[in-house]
């Protein structure tokens, strides 16, 4: 037999939805605070918010004659007919979330508009709604939520401890108030103030309270003006090198909600390629404005997660500020650890003819000084340490190269520029042939298109055999291990896509290595060329080119200070 559903049931079945734990409410009642104009929000919980949640604002208020329709399902203030889900601008729309609270815990909401004398007040659980009489309250709203799931006994059983729920809270709090920098937050627990977040024009502050003071100094500053289209980015990404072993703290707003997706993981994927290592993950907070339309947050009761009407321009936009910002950090940090900075950076469609593919020492000054021979600031190659980095020095620190990272570097952003335009390749007066075995094969015959596309052209002559009949230009006489070319293509770099892989690793094997010597002109050519790169901080695969060792360290070493 078909029947309907009592009042209690459809509300604890809502609410399982909804209300997950005491973030959950919190979630609710702070967004709520938030469309309603609050400039203040203050959170006090008992016991993690097992026992008691109560969240305060100064918001616009609820009028008493509303208060009933408030903590019914389906009752808003913010979406008028299916229409208004189409150009949805607040953070609640649904009209589930006091209902929902309402039904597993007792809720009191004492609310004075801020025209009013005087306030009202309503205490609901399950069905049952009271509402109380005229109150003295402050302009703004109180929810009080108490003993949460006491009447769904396993859902309170699933919940951890109260510190494990409280750092729930507290870590979502300090997160949000990310996007609202001129809303005073504060958290108190158990009796005991916890923190308390001033407003504040700028971020700094905040910034250093998610990710920790010394976190917040290496995060770089991100923007991507808004075009015609409306979609705009801002925000603060970690410069590479700074990572962490996981994602969760790439942290995203769209709009000005909080989302828990990983919504844009390839975006910061994409855009850190090159410039961050395997297996570490940069971190940071971006903040994506799309236009209203273009947006559907009602994809969840939870309104965690959206739906993009142009998911992968917006994705391209997120990467392409991403990528901007760690080209604007790279030229600033080459600039500062050779204390020099090349004289024009050429543009991506230049650098075939920018960045010879071989070393070379033509046209270089005979001071071997990277900056030329009358800047006062260039950096003079000494040495070469094990014949694998490059020792130099511009009077104030030492620099160390490590010159088979920075030539990859090199090579493989002009293979890539090759890629992309005209391929220029160099027959080699007697080809090379190679036999490779079944699984060597496989993977070779995938990438050969692109290797074609960057000036390696290879040939099948013969059953799993192969000729190299051309290198790319440039490329000489160094002799190519096509077996162990095929090996490396494994080799996961972040954010590459399997022909960026082929060419980074075509680079890799192109290339002078560790343990190979060079002369003092080859090292400065190394250099004059690096630091034209687009990131000449780091190779393909992440690892740094170039470190420098200021007199204050060595003089640690020395136990002068």
């Amino acid at each position: 037999m078909i029947q309907l559903l009592d009042d209690i049931t459809i509300g604890q079945i809502a609410a399982g939805e909804v209300v997950e734990r005491p973030l959950s409410v919190v979630k609710e009642l702070v967004e709520n605070a938030l469309d309603a104009g609050a400039q203040t929000i203050a959170v006090a919980l008992e016991r993690g918010g097992i026992d008691r949640i109560l969240v305060r604002d100064d918001g616009c208020g609820i009028a008493p004659r509303d208060l009933p329709l408030a903590v019914r399902r389906y009752a808003t203030s913010k979406l008028v007919d299916a229409a208004g889900l189409q150009a949805i601008a607040t953070l609640g729309f649904r009209g589930e979330g006091l209902a929902a609270i309402a039904a597993v815990a007792r809720l009191r909401v004492v609310s004075r508009p801020s025209g009013a004398e005087i306030g009202a007040s309503l205490e609901a659980f399950e069905a049952t709604v009271e509402l109380g009489g005229p109150i003295a309250a402050p302009p703004g709203t109180s929810v009080e939520v108490r003993e949460l799931f006491a009447n769904v006994p396993v859902r309170r059983e699933y919940l951890r401890g109260p510190g494990a729920e409280f750092s729930r809270i507290s870590n979502f709090l300090a997160m949000l108030s990310l996007a609202y920098p001129a809303v005073r937050f504060a958290l108190a627990h158990d009796g005991r103030d916890v923190w308390t977040l001033p407003a504040a024009s700028g971020l700094d502050e905040r910034l250093a309270h998610v990710f920790g003071l010394g976190a917040a100094r290496d995060l770089l500053p991100t923007h991507e003006a808004p075009h015609e289209d409306g979609i705009a980015v801002r925000g603060h990404v970690s410069r590479p090198g700074v990572d962490r072993p996981d994602r969760r703290m790439q942290l995203l707003f769209v709009n000005g909600r909080l989302l828990r997706s990983t919504l844009f993981a390839g975006a910061w994927s994409a855009g850190y390629a090159t410039y961050a290592m395997t297996q570490r993950q940069p971190f940071g907070v971006l903040f994506v404005t799309v236009p209203p339309d273009g947006v559907d947050p009602n994809v969840h009761p939870t309104k965690s997660d959206v739906r993009l009407r142009h998911g992968a321009r917006v994705s391209d936009r997120v990467r392409r500020a991403i990528v901007a910002t760690l080209e604007r950090d790279a030229r600033t940090r080459v600039g500062a650890v050779l204390s020099c900075a090349p004289d024009a950076v050429p543009s991506a469609a230049g650098f075939a003819h920018a960045l010879p593919f071989q070393l070379t020492t033509a046209g270089l000054p005979e001071t071997q000084s990277v900056g030329g021979a009358e800047s006062e600031q260039g950096l003079r190659i000494l040495a070469q340490l094990d014949d694998t980095y490059i020792l130099g020095t511009d009077g104030a620190a030492l620099v160390l190269v490590d010159q088979h990272a920075a030539h990859e570097r090199i090579a493989f952003e002009e293979i890539a520029a090759r890629g992309e335009g005209v391929v220029r390749s160099e027959p080699l007066l007697v080809p090379e042939t190679i036999e490779l075995d079944a699984a060597r094969w496989e993977r070779l015959e995938a990438v050969r298109a692109d290797l074609v596309a960057a000036g390696l052209e290879i040939e099948p002559f013969g059953e799993r055999t192969y000729r190299i009949v051309a290198t790319p230009a440039g490329y000489g006489a160094r002799t190519f291990d096509l077996r162990r070319y095929v090996d490396d293509l494994d080799c996961d770099i972040r954010g590459l896509d399997a022909r960026g892989r082929a060419w980074a690793t075509l680079a890799c094997h192109s290339v002078v290595r560790a343990g190979e010597r060079l002369e003092p002109a080859e090292m400065s050519a190394l250099l004059a060329r690096l630091v034209r790169c687009s990131n000449p901080m780091h190779c393909p695969h992440g690892r740094p080119t170039m470190v420098r060792i200021e007199a204050d360290e060595i003089a640690r070493i020395f136990k002068r200070m």
